[in-house]
């Protein structure tokens, strides 16, 4: 049988969950997995269904029955083919473990992406890269060269049909132009517990203020430098005896982490923009499961 996801975006209302259960029974499909919030805030409200086509229902037939239920509730919606991987451009510079780490989860299936293009403004990790057959560009940025190099990015992504950009400890900032053509597909891990430590340099902050736990953040790039819309942290202990170098050291298995379950959630289309926050619903069961061991 075939699987799908459908996530739903409209004005919360009385009978969404209810209409969207009802259409997808009546098209013989069975539900094996829901999640909905109703933000009283805004008003929106926001779904996430996964479900099975029992009698061979296909997307287009699925996507054009449902665009009247669509209207009636003015939804923002899409069908996903959750068998599709979600082809994906990493970004990296001269701090190798995310991408080690997400090159790992890959490899074993536990992150089930297409990893079609590995892009750094260094040669540190050409070797690493090829070597598991992933195209590797090396593109190098100069304050003299930026608009030419993103360009050079873009085409990169373009090529490839990416439908994410990952940096994963990419250091260089992007211009705005380009934040504002990838929105929403730019996830970025940020070596601290934002919005308290900002910039290049947050471990020495955090070590200047004595703070007790340290962490990462991963978010969607913005304009405004590392203030976009927060999908995944997470936190360690730390004392007074340690140093700056110890926080560097261990905040690296953290920020792989986040930044591993951040691409996890995105690419199962659980993540959704609500203003300047998200909504992350949890994962459905058996969406971590590996296809091997090692």
């Amino acid at each position: 049988m075939t699987k799908y996801a459908l996530t739903v975006t409209c004005p919360s209302t009385r009978g969404i969950v209810a209409a969207i259960a009802n259409y997808l029974a009546d098209k013989g499909c069975n539900i094996t997995d829901s999640s909905q919030f109703d933000d009283k805030q805004t008003g929106n409200f926001f779904m996430r269904v996964s479900f099975s086509s029992e009698q061979g229902k296909e997307l287009p037939e699925l996507e054009e029955g449902f665009g009247g239920l669509a209207g009636e509730f003015d939804m923002d919606f899409t069908f996903h083919d959750e068998s599709e991987k979600m082809k994906v451009v990493i970004m990296v510079s001269r701090f190798g473990h995310c991408l080690n780490d997400l090159l790992y989860r890959w490899r074993i299936g536990a992150l089930p992406i297409d990893i079609v293009a590995v892009i750094s403004n260094h040669m540190d990790y050409q070797k690493v890269v090829v070597n598991h057959d992933i195209p590797f560009h090396c593109i190098k940025v100069t304050k003299e060269n930026k608009p030419q190099a993103e360009a050079q990015i873009m085409q990169v992504v373009t090529d490839t049909g990416a439908d994410l950009i990952v940096l994963a400890r990419y250091m260089q900032i992007l211009s705005d132009e380009m934040c504002q053509k990838m929105s929403g597909r730019i996830i970025n891990i940020h070596h601290s517990f934002l919005p308290s430590f900002k910039g290049a340099n947050p471990y020495k902050q955090a070590f200047e203020r004595g703070v007790k736990l340290i962490g990462a953040t991963s978010h969607y790039v913005t304009a405004d430098l590392d203030e976009g819309p927060i999908i995944e942290q997470d936190i360690i202990r730390v004392t007074h005896a340690q140093s700056p170098d110890d926080y560097v050291s261990l905040g690296r298995d953290v920020e792989a982490q986040v930044l591993a379950r951040a691409i996890h959630a995105h690419i199962h289309r659980r993540v959704f923009l609500n203003g300047n926050k998200t909504v992350v619903f949890p994962a459905s069961p058996g969406s971590y499961a590996s296809e091997r061991m090692g």
